[in-house]
């Protein structure tokens, strides 16, 4: 058997520079996913930190379902509540113990709404008796409504009508006490009449004994006197009607009387509706905004707004994780940054309630369903006449609970004078 030649037998050639370099780049991959997986936990903590500085919609909503609260293992929670802007020289001055909230400024009391009177029905407004900036007291007319005339006819009416049961009270009184007189006057007429037949049956009895008179002379005596003394009884009981109770008692004289008090009462009824063509102030103080003018209806917000302005008062909305270091007293510090000035006061009541965040900050990413308390700020009457100028003002309230000046009660007390 012939051996076939080195050059035809089927020879597999191995590069062994080719497969160096591809265990070379396998080593370097590896190296690179060893390194990402290192980077993993660095950049979830990174994450962490600035989601709870930062609180994207997605994570607060994880929060409010889940009822945790960012860094509530410290007496400082990393997100401070509510997410507004504090402006930087407040910051500068800011204490770890400061509570910081959203307020508006408003008069004490807060804004009254003035509305058309009650049973207004479709009235409109005739007049408008008063300009924003106006001070009027309480009870004062500030608007008049197109009713008036035909209240002031129900009016006229109903006078008129009073003065009728005036008339007929006075004619029953007159009617009633004329029959008392005249029934005493036929009573003295029976009476007379009486003593005249007992008289004339005595003659006739001694005239009958000396056989001078008949005895149907007698008989008719004493008959007449029988009449005589039965016409007595009988207007006695008809004067007793009269005497027996006083003349305002009498059964006529009462109707008459009670006829005249329902028209008294109708008459004071139509005065009261003359009432309702008046928007009167519910308070004493300044008129903020009219909502309305002659010849609208009065609108369901009411005509107009007005506020005791004398005395200022911000509302400011504190996060209930924050609520516990607050008690009346402490100072205030009001940032108007609209402005660029401050207003000072003094926590005056809190809230007894936690309610849902009615003021919201301009960053879209806010926090809108916040818990809150409400808590009512005095402002210093140094400050409170510039305030009255920004009726709900928006401003930050910044309340300094290290300060010692307050003492811890219990929610909704009030501020000692």
């Amino acid at each position: 058997m012939d051996r076939m030649p080195d050059d035809d037998l089927p020879l597999v050639v191995v590069n062994h520079d080719a497969g160096g370099a591809s265990a070379h780049g396998r080593r370097r991959l590896f190296r690179k996913r060893f390194l990402l997986v290192l980077l993993i936990p660095l950049f979830m903590f990174t994450g962490a930190v600035l989601g709870m500085y930062f609180q994207p919609p997605g994570l607060k909503r994880f929060y409010e379902l889940t009822g945790l609260t960012p860094g509530a293992g410290s007496a400082s929670p990393i997100a401070l509540p509510p997410d507004i802007e504090i402006p930087r020289d407040m910051v500068e001055t800011m204490r770890a113990t400061d509570v910081v909230g959203l307020a508006r400024l408003m008069p004490e009391g807060d804004v009254s709404i003035v509305a058309a009177p009650y049973g207004a029905g479709d009235a409109r407004i005739a007049e408008i008796l008063v300009a924003v900036g106006d001070r009027v007291e309480k009870g004062a007319p500030v608007a008049h409504l197109d009713n008036a005339d035909v209240l002031e006819s129900a009016v006229l009416l109903a006078e008129a009508n009073l003065a009728v049961k005036d008339a007929a009270l006075a004619q029953t009184v007159a009617a009633v006490r004329n029959s008392r007189d005249e029934t005493q006057a036929l009573l003295d007429q029976a009476l007379s009449a009486e003593a005249e037949a007992k008289a004339n049956r005595a003659r006739t009895e001694e005239l009958f004994a000396r056989a001078v008179a008949s005895r149907a002379t007698l008989d008719a005596a004493a008959a007449a006197e029988l009449q005589a003394t039965a016409a007595v009884r009988k207007t006695e009981a008809t004067l007793a009607r009269y005497t027996s109770v006083a003349l305002d008692e009498q059964p006529d004289v009462i109707v008459a009387a009670r006829n005249r008090d329902a028209a008294e009462a109708e008459l004071a009824r139509a005065k009261r509706d003359l009432a309702r063509a008046a928007v009167v102030a519910p308070i004493t103080g300044t008129i903020l905004d009219i909502h309305a003018t002659p010849g609208e209806r009065p609108p369901a917000e009411g005509i107009m707004e007005m506020g005791f302005t004398d005395r200022m008062t911000a509302e400011a909305e504190i996060w209930q994780d924050r609520i516990g270091q607050v008690a009346p007293g402490q100072p205030v510090e009001l940032v108007a940054t609209a402005l660029g000035r401050t207003f000072q006061g003094k926590v005056q009541s809190i809230g007894l309630t936690v309610g849902r965040q009615g003021l919201v900050s301009d960053d879209t990413a806010a926090n809108t369903d916040a818990r809150v308390v409400r808590v009512i700020v005095a402002l210093d009457p140094a400050v409170s006449e510039a305030a009255s100028r920004y009726v709900n003002l928006e401003v930050i309230a910044r309340i300094d609970t290290g300060a010692g000046a307050g003492t811890k009660v219990s929610a909704g007390a009030e501020a000692s004078p």
